[in-house]
């Protein structure tokens, strides 16, 4: 039986039915056309599903759709596009911290999470942060370099 949710998805309010046990990052993917957000592992170990609802970064393959009632999520569409590029966008470009970009827009949505709490980490705890995204073409070491970079653009 369909449940009726409101939430507010990217800075605009959405209202639509969703079916129980359907997953976050189905619906924002097949239902909302938000493609940004990607499917990989399915048990939120990866992270490349990852969206921030209510300031906290989450794993939106292991939530059920009905779960964002009444929150606020932000994906990296809400984030920048082509015409209004966030500085965490433009610092993984430019520090080449996109490779394939399977991984980018969970990484960027963790370091987006962590600065928005803290706009000025250390090393140590920009790492922590994006401890659950994986990624296997970078190697780390530019994804970390781009985030400092954004500390430095956004301050």
């Amino acid at each position: 039986m369909p449940i009726e949710i409101s939430f507010e998805l990217n800075y605009e309010q959405v209202t639509l039915e969703v079916e129980a046990k359907e997953l976050l990052v189905d619906m924002l993917r097949e239902r909302l056309g938000l493609t940004g957000t990607k499917m990989a592992c399915g048990t939120g170990d990866c992270g490349a599903c990852t969206i921030i609802i209510d300031g906290e970064a989450v794993r939106s393959c292991i939530l059920l759709a009905a779960s964002v009632n009444k929150k606020t999520l932000l994906t990296i569409e809400g984030l920048g596009g082509v015409k209004n590029v966030h500085p965490l966008q433009q610092a993984f470009v430019d520090a080449g911290a996109v490779q394939c970009g399977y991984c980018t827009p969970g990484m960027i949505m963790s370091a987006k999470a962590l600065l928005d709490k803290n706009p000025n980490p250390t090393e140590a705890e920009i790492k922590e942060a994006l401890a659950g995204n994986l990624c296997r073409c970078t190697g780390y070491l530019k994804i970390i370099q781009a985030v400092q970079m954004a500390i430095k653009s956004l301050s």
